[in-house]
């Protein structure tokens, strides 16, 4: 198992390469199970990590910072374990943050850190998740953190997301698409109805985070066990189903896939690493209902997610769960619109997974890059009146 101590130091070192390679003047950050799942202990860890990030020679031009966590770990209706880091180069001027609360926009200048309880200040909207959406997860912390800011003329809104899991693999396998996939839809719903209501003025926005979208697993496992036949396992008192196991038919009845709740153990990882798990993205089929809401740049890295914890492992998956495009970046059709046309074919805009090589935890940090176009939010702008300091 990785120690909390080289897990840090791997993946700052990846983040500040990122941040070296393409020096973005406005950078957003967005955490999710910030703490991990043994929260009190792992606090001392956060402290560090915060301070690490704020004080770091890689970070020493962003000469402002909003940094927005909820730590306050006691409050069981509340607690999100959501993190939000906003960094502003020196060179950016007139950088504006909404304040929800007086409804206007304040200048952004000097570091700030919120923590423990969020709910106190009005530069953010915070919301965790009601209880009766995912009742068998009794201490779900799923919730979204939403800040509103505006750059060069330009309003809009950075969203910090965490839905809801796959609580049981041979669940999420019984029918397509899943029970689960039907939560996520429902609470994904939630949060965009949220930010475009009638209480503020219409902003572009990204969403992104942990949305924890899984492939069609009836699909994926149909099509990756097709020439197999299926064995069921029950529990001997409860008869209930508890594993599938998944035989070749000839090749002496070689086990290719071994299902149970919390284990998925497909005999080649390969075909989720070739080509960066290319063929298996027409089973990545949550977003589909959200097109008309939601636009994705092309996916062109591997599944983020269930990676293994083991600090030599860098490539492998755990077989815990099918892996899947849990982390994602995405946005309104507005958004899009922001993101600066490249002239000549240079690929100004980059969406990409972060320390591919290297042990980043269970899930590989998915970034995106880009330009915002000169007078892109001109039409907007006269609207927000987001440059007049108020």
């Amino acid at each position: 198992m990785i120690e909390p101590e080289n897990l840090q130091k791997n993946w700052l070192r990846e983040f500040y390469q990122v941040v070296h390679t393409h020096k973005p003047h406005f950078m957003a950050l967005h955490c999710q199970e910030f703490g991990g799942k043994n929260y009190e202990a792992s606090m001392s860890h956060v402290d560090k990590f915060v301070k690490e990030l704020l004080s770091s020679d890689a970070m020493k031009d962003y000469n402002r910072a909003r940094v927005y966590l909820d730590e306050n770990y006691k409050s069981q209706e509340h607690f999100t374990a959501l993190g939000s880091f906003y960094f502003l180069h020196e060179s950016l001027k007139n950088i504006y943050q909404f304040d929800f609360k007086a409804k206007k926009y304040k200048k952004v200048t000097g570091k700030e850190i919120y923590s423990d309880t969020l709910e106190s200040t009005p530069m953010l909207e915070k919301e965790k998740f009601p209880q009766d959406y995912f009742p068998e997860c009794k201490w779900s912390r799923k919730g979204f953190i939403r800040t509103r800011w505006c750059i060069t003329d330009c309003a809009f809104d950075l969203v910090n997301i965490h839905l809801f899991h796959d609580a049981s693999n041979l669940i999420a396998w019984e029918t397509s698409p899943s029970v689960y996939s039907g939560i996520r839809h429902k609470a994904l719903g939630y949060v965009l109805e949220r930010i475009i209501d009638q209480r503020f003025e219409k902003v572009s926005y990204f969403v992104f985070g942990d949305f924890n979208f899984r492939l069609d697993a009836k699909a994926v496992v149909e099509t990756l066990c097709a020439k197999a036949t299926m064995q069921t396992i029950r529990a001997a008192d409860t008869n209930e189903v508890v594993k599938l196991i998944f035989r070749e038919s000839d090749n002496d009845r070689k086990v290719m896939l071994q299902l149970e709740k919390k284990l998925f153990d497909y005999f080649n990882q390969d075909v989720f690493r070739d080509n960066n798990g290319t063929a298996l993205l027409e089973f990545d089929r949550e977003l589909s209902v959200f097109k008309d809401r939601l636009y994705e740049l092309d996916i062109s890295f591997p599944p983020s997610y269930p990676y293994s914890e083991d600090s030599s492992q860098g490539k492998q998956y755990m077989n815990t769960r099918c892996p899947a495009w849990c982390d994602r970046i995405l946005m309104s059709h507005s958004a899009k619109e922001l993101i600066l046309k490249s002239e000549n074919d240079e690929k100004i805009v980059i969406y990409d997974h972060i320390g591919p090589n290297v042990c980043m935890g269970d899930h590989k940090p998915v970034f995106l890059s880009f330009r915002i176009a000169a007078g892109a939010g001109k039409p907007i702008a006269n609207v927000h009146k987001c440059c007049v300091v108020q």
